[in-house]
This record gives structure tokens, C-alpha cells and sequence, in this order.
């Protein structure tokens, strides 16, 4: 029996390292040879572990339990199809076990709001930064870069920007990531969901990032348009934004725990590596329907960075519990923040404010007043948390 599973085990991998460009259909992988029926997890059903590079596209069956062990690259010109209601574990080892899309493969992943799409760490204890993230590559403009140049992400180290305003990475929809944000060092580190370059043909919606060890979702350039965003207990930023995008957020739910950064940061480039583009622009996303919920005003936070020259247009906003509302950074040169407030493409309209110390802190080097920011002050509402979190999401206690 014993020989009879090192054979399966050994036939099974060959199967997987053997993704290859020979016109083969869809890979769905249904090998009888590896099972274990003593896993928490399907009764019957076959544990797959998950790695590599694939050449070939990988299609994931709802019966069967699958463990993302290294890194899982999905090349150019393959999908990665993922069905309702099943939950992926990533080992618990830090930041070489993430997923990745690359430039030119798709994501196919709907879940629902009673079957959502988990990925979380196999510990029996889990951690934030048990394990990477998501990473999403495209070809949509970036700023780091001019032209039909193109960067490289922290992690994976795979090409990503271009020209395509519109280009299509898939369809994510109703996706929970758990304990992600495994860092490689303090420049390199994975979030729970990574957007770079990504273009706005690309469908996201209904995505939760609860308890990362880095910023909950980040977008690195690209234009893509994100709709009802949960981040809860990210231990670094919760959304993050840099080297000029310019897509829309429309509903997103921000809630501290005890270790966190900022609710929103947002840089108009990335300072690591310089505005680049030609001709030059920032990052100028449309917010629509934000809620931060912080720790109080007595905890000393900051619920949004604006740095770098960033612009955006922030729409029906809640800030609840923290000293700042805004700081606003820059200066009168390279990163003209406050210039964007003085043209109207830096500005909010409709915001409550409730146990916020300090509304609006102005380090830009330029001169303007409260209302030059904000207008309907008291007005804001916020999100519908409540309605359309509910079921999918974990957290909110």
C-alpha cells in the first residue's frame, strides 16, 4: 500500500510539472492517486498542493482540497478558473507562497455572497503574514515608466504597465483572503490583494482582505474599477495607492484592529522609483461611499495620507475615531499635493467626521483653507456595510 502511494505521489507530480504549450484544453486536475480522507476537509475528496509556473490553464474543482505551497505563477495566455464556495489553504510560510496572474493570463473566480471564494493559511493557529496574497498583473499606464515600458513587482519580480487603459485580467468576484501580507524584507512585501497595472476591462468586486500583516488592498498604476471592498485588521494600510492610478472605488469598509497604519494611503508616484511618465500625470482615483472606522481620537491615527502628488476625488465619506482625518504631504516641487487641492482634482465632498481630533493637516507648502478641501461637511453617509457585507465577510465584531 505504502509503494502503491509513492507511485501516485510521484505520477501526480510529474502530471503538474508537466504544464506545457502543446494545445492541451483546460487542465482540471481529478487524479485519483493522492487522497486523504483524515484532513478536516471533503469527505473522500483528493488534497492537491498547488506551485510552479503554468504554461496551461488550470481549472480548480469544488470537490477536491487544494494547498498553495510555493509560489503559483499563471503565465501569459492561460486562466486560472476558480468555482464558487471553495476555500484554497496557502502554507504557513511566508512570502513565497502567493498566487500570481501575469501579464496576458486571466483570473476566472465568481464567487457569491452565500458561496464566497476563500484563500487562508493551513496553521492551526493562523497569523497575519502566515502566507503572500493575490498579485494581479496588466497592461494598463503606470507613471514609474514612460511609454510601452514596463516595471517589475516587488514580488515574483514579473513584468507589468503598458498602454492598455482597458486591458482585462478576469473576473474577481466575492473573494475572501485571510492572514496574508508574508514579507520578504521591509522594501518587499505581498498584500492581500495586489493591483498592478491592472486595467479596467477587468471585473473586482466584492473582495475582502481581513487580517494581513501589510496593506489590505494596493494598486500599483493601472486604471482598474474596484466596487464594495472590505479591509478589516490589516496591520499596515488598509487601501494603498501609487504610481498614478486612476480607477474608481465605490463602496469600501475600513476597520482597525490593534496594530494598523493608515486607513487610506495614497501616493501620487512611487518615490522609490520617480514619476517617469511623459507626458506627466498622478494618481487621480474617484472614491465613491468610504467608511473608516478607527480606534478613537485618542489613539493618535491618521485615517488617510495624501502624499506625493496625489490627486482624487473623494466622494460620501465617514472618518470615525482618530486624531487625524487628513495629513496632506508634499511640496511646492515634484510632489505638488496641494496644488491639486487649489485645481479641484484633490477634493471631497460629503464627509462626517465623528471623534476626529483634527480634520485636515496641511503639510503641502501650500495655502488653503478647510473649505478649499471639503465641502458638505456633515453630510457624509458612508457605506451600506451592513447590507452588502453581509454573509461573505468575516470580522466586523
Amino acid at each position: 500500500m505504502k509503494n502503491n502511494l509513492f507511485l501516485g505521489l510521484f505520477v501526480f507530480t510529474i502530471l503538474l510539472n508537466s504544464c506545457s504549450t502543446d494545445g492541451t484544453a483546460d487542465i482540471i486536475i481529478n487524479d485519483n492517486s493522492i487522497t486523504n480522507n483524515g484532513d478536516g476537509g471533503n469527505n473522500g475528496a483528493q488534497s492537491i498542493f498547488l506551485s510552479g509556473t503554468y504554461n496551461e490553464d488550470l481549472t480548480l474543482d469544488a470537490n477536491n482540497n487544494y494547498k498553495v505551497n510555493g509560489s503559483l505563477i499563471m503565465a501569459a495566455g492561460t486562466t486560472l478558473t476558480i468555482p464558487a464556495g471553495i476555500t484554497v489553504e496557502a502554507l504557513a510560510a511566508g512570502s513565497d507562497v502567493y498566487i500570481a496572474i501575469s501579464q496576458g493570463a486571466k483570473i476566472m473566480a465568481s464567487g457569491t455572497a452565500d458561496n464566497p471564494i476563500v484563500f487562508t493559511s493551513d496553521a492551526s493557529t493562523p497569523q497575519a503574514g502566515d502566507w503572500g496574497g493575490l498579485i494581479l498583473l496588466g497592461r494598463a499606464p503606470i507613471n514609474s515608466v514612460s511609454g510601452t515600458a514596463t516595471s517589475t513587482s516587488e514580488i515574483a519580480s514579473l513584468p507589468y504597465g503598458g498602454t492598455d487603459a482597458a486591458d482585462n485580467s478576469g473576473v474577481i468576484r466575492y473573494m475572501r483572503i485571510e492572514y496574508s501580507g508574508g514579507a520578504a524584507d521591509g522594501q518587499s512585501e505581498n498584500n492581500g490583494f495586489s493591483f498592478y497595472g491592472v486595467g479596467n476591462g477587468t471585473t473586482v468586486e466584492y473582495i475582502q482582505a481581513y487580517e494581513g500583516k501589510d496593506d489590505g488592498v494596493e494598486f500599483f498604476g493601472g486604471t482598474v474599477n474596484v466596487n464594495y471592498i472590505s479591509v478589516i485588521n490589516a496591520q499596515d494600510d488598509s487601501i494603498d495607492w501609487t504610481e498614478g492610478y486612476s480607477g474608481t472605488i465605490t463602496n469600501a469598509y475600513v476597520k482597525h484592529g490593534a496594530i494598523h497604519d493608515k486607513g487610506v494611503e495614497a501616493d501620487g508616484f512611487n518615490t522609490d522609483i520617480g514619476n517617469n511618465s511623459n507626458p506627466l500625470f498622478f494618481s487621480k482615483p474617484t472614491i465613491n461611499n468610504l467608511t473608516i472606522i478607527g480606534l478613537g481620537s485618542a489613539s493618535g491615527s491618521e485615517a488617510v495620507r495624501l502624499r506625493a502628488g496625489t490627486q482624487g476625488i473623494f466622494n460620501n465619506f465617514i472618518i470615525e475615531g482618530f486624531a487625524e482625518g487628513f495629513d496632506l504631504d508634499g511640496d511646492l516641487g515634484d510632489s505638488p499635493t496641494g496644488a491639486g487641492v487649489l485645481s479641484n482634482d484633490l477634493q471631497v465632498t460629503g464627509i462626517t467626521f465623528t471623534d476626529v481630533t483634527l480634520k485636515i493637516k496641511n503639510d503641502t507648502g501650500e495655502t488653503f483653507t478647510e473649505t478649499d478641501f471639503i465641502s458638505g461637511d456633515g453630510d457624509g453617509t458612508g457605506t451600506d456595510y451592513a447590507t452588502w457585507g453581509a454573509n461573505w465577510t468575516i470580522g466586523n465584531n
